[in-house]
């Protein structure tokens, strides 16, 4: 297959509808989206634990289910993760995270060894956390008005344990630019989202370990996805996440250049939060004054939200901020301090100020 090469300067145009979020992209733009949760053909012998909670924002109750137990329980769940490394092959061009090598271990291995997946202190504002890993520190945070009471309560992710690499050839569905359209790296993959996340679904119908008390996690390397064809249309996905029935997956690409959207594990960070207070399990996204609580998305339009760095086995990675549940209205006695970020806000959000 010949292979399609294309400079950035040529995706710096309008495009038309999106496939998936937004009436109108102007590409190249950084951003996440979520895919309407799908039902599912598999007998569902088991569940993602979750617990329900509402609360009032301007007269008006909003519902939401959450992944683990209840904070005023102080149980601690632990949800299994499968990472499952995407190769991508167009024409003589390989995205290979299995491959990659970033300082002197591949991005997979990088991604194992993670705040995501591996424990560290976090003193917010003075308020000792913890010693746990970045998603639950980000929930213990969240709900700190109970769990500061209630100590036990955790939400951590298990393993992570591979599984075999989906290799993938878009064809018509994929394209290479010739260098990261923000700003370094070499060549880019582009892959219709549309394409790759019924690839997606086949693999966890394949894998009867996949089950939905767990959280398969797709990687890939060096690429983005798009929302539709034209393939150079709606560019750039950095990662989402969506459910299959009652199995919940998500999908993020690493990418090993300081700086540029996706660095390292920054879209995993937004994408596992997101999971874990809108999970879609139920068949439908919480519903809040603002579109769906999803907790990462009100940061998108600020040029540095996924470039809050923690340190940890000698590589410096780059997380994401969060939003609390105040951003969506709930009272400031929910989170640490009153804050309405898990870093303190840096960015100035009102409630509601950047969509849901």
């Amino acid at each position: 297959m010949k292979k399609i090469l294309v400079s950035v300067a040529a995706l710096a145009c309008s495009f038309g509808a999106s496939a998936v979020a937004q009436d109108q992209i102007v590409g190249p733009v950084p951003r996440y989206v979520t895919l309407p949760p799908k039902p599912s053909t598999k007998t569902e012998k088991v569940a993602l634990p979750t617990w329900n909670g509402s609360f009032t924002y301007l007269g008006t109750t909003y519902s939401y289910y959450m992944v683990g137990t209840a904070p005023s329980t102080g149980t601690s769940t632990t949800v299994k993760a499968f990472i499952i490394p995407v190769k991508i092959k167009i024409g003589s061009d390989t995205f290979d995270p299995i491959a990659t090598v970033d300082g002197d271990e591949n991005v997979v291995l990088q991604t194992v060894e993670s705040p995501i997946f591996q424990k560290q202190a976090y003193t917010l504002g003075g308020v000792n956390i913890g010693n746990t890993q970045y998603e639950d520190a980000f929930q213990r945070a969240n709900f700190w008005g109970t769990v500061k009471s209630h100590t036990g309560y955790h939400v951590l992710l298990g393993g992570p344990s591979p599984l075999p690499e989906l290799t993938l050839s878009p064809g018509s569905s994929g394209a290479v630019l010739s260098s990261n359209p923000f700003g370094g790296g070499g060549p880019t993959a582009l892959m219709d989202i549309n394409y790759f996340d019924p690839q997606a679904q086949a693999y966890i119908t394949a894998h009867s370990e996949i089950t939905p008390d767990s959280i398969p996690i797709f990687m890939t390397v060096n690429t983005y996805l798009t929302g539709g064809s034209p393939i150079l249309n709606n560019c750039c996905i950095g990662g989402y996440h969506s459910a299959l029935g009652g199995q919940a997956y998500s999908q993020f690409t690493f990418i090993p250049v300081p700086g540029d959207f996706s660095q390292d594990v920054s879209a995993l960070s937004h994408e596992l939060g997101e999971w874990m207070d809108d999970p879609g399990t139920t068949g439908a996204f919480n519903s809040v004054a603002c579109g769906i609580l999803e907790v990462g998305d009100p940061e998108e339009t600020f040029s540095n939200y996924g470039g809050f760095g923690y340190t940890l086995g000698g590589f410096n990675y780059n997380l994401q901020d969060l939003v609390f549940l105040e951003y969506f209205g709930a009272p400031n006695t929910t989170s640490v301090n009153g804050w309405m970020t898990f870093h303190d806000n840096p960015f100035g959000l009102s409630v509601c100020s950047n969509g849901g």
